[in-house]
C-alpha cells in the first residue's frame, strides 16, 4: 500500500514539475520574442570599424564621380532597410540621390528597425548600372506596391556601396 502512495506521489510531482517547466518555457519564449522585437539597434555589424578617417558622403560622391570608385569610411543616416532580412539599407546623398548599401558576401545584416539611425560604413563605393530586375527585387523587398514595381523599366546609373563593416550609433 505504501508503494502505491509513493508511486502516486511521484507521478503527481512529475506531472506538477512538467507543467511548471512548460509554463516557464512559455514565459521565457514570450520574453525572448518581446526582446527580439525591441532589439537594441546601435552596435557593430560585420567587421570592426575604426572610427578615424571617416569622410562625409559629399566627399565620397566627389571621389566616385572623379575616379569611378571610393574605398574608405563614410557617415550618414539610414533612410530605409530591407524589410525581409535587413540585408541592405539606403542612405540619402547630398546630390539628391539615394545610395543602396549591401553587405560583403551577404555575411551580415542590420536590424530591420534601424531607419533614422546615424551610421558609419566601411567599404567600397562604385558607380554602377543597376538592371531592371535587380531594381524590382529591391523595390519588392522595400515593400513597394506591385503597380509601382512594374513601373521600373529602365536600368539606373547610381552609386552603390558594399560594406565590410557597419557601426550604427544611437539617436541623438
Amino acid at each position: 500500500m505504501k508503494t502505491s502512495y509513493l508511486v502516486i506521489l511521484g507521478l503527481g510531482l512529475a506531472f506538477s514539475t512538467s507543467c511548471q517547466n512548460q509554463k516557464s518555457e512559455t514565459i521565457i519564449e514570450a520574453v525572448e520574442t518581446e526582446l527580439s522585437a525591441t532589439d537594441t539597434v546601435p552596435g557593430n555589424y560585420g567587421a570592426d570599424v575604426d572610427l578615424t578617417g571617416v569622410v562625409s558622403p559629399s566627399e565620397m560622391v566627389f571621389v566616385v564621380e572623379k575616379e569611378g570608385n571610393f574605398e574608405g569610411k563614410i557617415s550618414g543616416e539610414i533612410n530605409e532597410v530591407c524589410t525581409k532580412k535587413g540585408c541592405w539599407l539606403t542612405m540619402d546623398l547630398p546630390n539628391g540621390e539615394t545610395m543602396r548599401v549591401t553587405f560583403k558576401d551577404y555575411e551580415f545584416f542590420v536590424p530591420k528597425n534601424s531607419q533614422g539611425y546615424p551610421v558609419i560604413l566601411e567599404g567600397i563605393a562604385v558607380l554602377t548600372e543597376t538592371d531592371v530586375e535587380t531594381q524590382r527585387h529591391y523595390a519588392e523587398d522595400g515593400g513597394m506596391s506591385k503597380e509601382d514595381v512594374e513601373k521600373i523599366t529602365e536600368p539606373k546609373r547610381e552609386i552603390t556601396f558594399e560594406a565590410t563593416g557597419v557601426v550604427i550609433k544611437g539617436k541623438a
